[in-house]
């Protein structure tokens, strides 16, 4: 699933938990998603980290 994919869904879950409220088949895909998103997240964090280069002048 693409990143853009997923904070669709992660929305659409927000929402209706907003509105009406989620089942707890809903609840577990959304705990699902953000741990899938959050994942995601450090990654790319840490491969920035990882590329930065220190120089001393």
């Amino acid at each position: 699933m693409d990143i853009d994919a997923l904070i669709q869904r992660i929305n659409e879950l927000a929402r209706k938990n907003n509105s009406e409220g989620l089942t707890e088949d809903e609840k577990l895909e959304r705990a699902h998603l953000r741990e899938v998103y959050l994942q995601n997240v450090r990654r790319n964090f840490r491969q920035q980290l990882e590329s930065i280069e220190i120089v001393d002048k």
